[in-house]
């Protein structure tokens, strides 16, 4: 532990911790650049899963209600026939949003670095 560091910001639920927790299912950093990048903040259930192809339907509505649980999405449910569902960036989704993309820009600089990297035995790269 680095030394000045406080040892209670290292416990259980401290809010690095909290944060990492976002990020346990690789959806979410996706789903949040998809929606700031893509669309703007905001997007419905269909075009976002139109816009990452390789997620699952059930992974997708998943990974969007965890998000809403964090307060990182708000989901609003139209009365239309049929029913429509829009999923919107809060403002600390906003801001989150800026060290996702800090991540993306590194990995596109270092994408020669992270391809020689061999794959992990759970991941789909080969």
């Amino acid at each position: 532990m680095k030394t000045g560091s406080p040892e209670e910001h290292w416990q259980e639920d401290c809010a690095p911790r909290r944060v990492l927790e976002l990020f346990s299912t690789k959806w979410t950093s996706m789903v949040l650049h998809t929606l700031a990048v893509r669309h703007d903040g905001t997007a419905r259930s269909n075009t976002l899963h139109r816009s990452l192809p390789a997620i699952s339907k059930k992974m997708l509505i998943q990974t969007l209600r965890d998000m809403e649980h964090a307060g990182i999405v708000l989901r609003t449910e139209y009365p239309t026939v049929p029913p429509s569902v829009e999923y919107s960036l809060t403002p600390l989704g906003r801001q989150l949003v800026e060290p996702i993309e800090l991540i993306y820009d590194w990995a596109r600089r270092n994408a020669s670095a992270l391809d020689a990297l061999q794959p992990r035995m759970t991941s789909r790269r080969r």
